[in-house]
């Protein structure tokens, strides 16, 4: 009488244990996708969390023909043909811009006067694997003093602090004397926000003529530094017309082009 309900026991427990087994292959499964699922939630919760590249504080920049007004080119080049200036070439102007002028005044047997004048604008986007806009123009501003102060052939290497220009600035100064002359060397390296300014200015006194004094030289790239600055700060301002263009430019003809075939630093050529 008991063998049947025995043997319905052994079969009916037989064909239990697929079922377990089955069932514990997806509780495992379960517990795999959860464990996965959570890493995914915590890998997201951490990249919320982290703090995202600083927006860059300057989104464009002026001409840089447009930067120094017309009173601070005529001390600077006062024999310059034109006040236009010459514009650098650059694949974008809201990036990287650069103007340079030249002024020769010739005196004839007693010799001339020679001075040459250059702006350069640089500004830095920020990226998420490079860094903040400042970031990324700290360490250009950091390049281009260095650059400065390597120059092949300098002697007399002096570098000092700029105050009143931009949120830090330096004035390495220099010379290099060459078959024409002695060039006297400025250059101006500033910072303000995410955008790096350079002003290079020199003179030489040739033919028999005495090359200018580092003071004037240092006064005028430090004029021309902080009008640059301004440019470059009243482009950027809320509401800001003709991209930071000040009064009383030289507004007559078209840049010419012309630069005596001097276009290059002469102190650094």
């Amino acid at each position: 009488m008991h063998r049947p309900a025995q043997r319905l026991t052994r079969i009916l427990a037989c064909a239990a244990v697929p079922v377990i087994l089955v069932a514990s292959g997806c509780s495992s499964d379960d517990s795999s996708g959860a464990e996965d699922a959570q890493k995914d939630r915590s890998a997201s919760s951490a990249a919320a969390s982290a703090p995202a590249v600083e927006k860059a504080a300057y989104g464009t920049l002026p001409e840089a023909c447009d930067t120094l007004s017309e009173k601070t080119l005529k001390d600077l080049v006062p024999e310059a043909k034109s006040l236009k200036g010459k514009t650098g070439k650059s694949d974008d102007t809201s990036s990287r811009a650069t103007c340079s002028w030249n002024s020769l005044d010739n005196k004839g047997v007693d010799g001339s006067q020679f001075r040459w004048l250059h702006v350069s604008l640089m500004r830095f986007d920020s990226d998420e694997a490079l860094g903040s806009g400042e970031q990324r123009a700290e360490k250009y501003y950091a390049k281009q003093l260095a650059d400065a102060k390597a120059t092949e052939d300098a002697k007399e290497v002096a570098a000092e602090p700029v105050a009143g220009t931009g949120d830090t600035a330096t004035m390495v100064s220099y010379e290099l004397k060459k078959k024409e002359g002695t060039f006297r060397q400025q250059s101006l390296v500033t910072r303000v926000e995410n955008v790096v300014v350079t002003v290079d200015y020199n003179g030489a006194g040739l033919a028999g003529q005495s090359s200018p004094k580092t003071k004037t030289l240092v006064e005028g790239a430090t004029k021309a530094g902080q009008e640059a600055v301004e440019a470059v700060t009243e482009a950027n301002a809320e509401g800001a017309k003709d991209s930071g263009k000040k009064s009383g430019k030289d507004a007559d003809g078209k840049d010419s082009g012309d630069n005596d075939g001097q276009g290059a630093d002469p102190g650094k050529s």
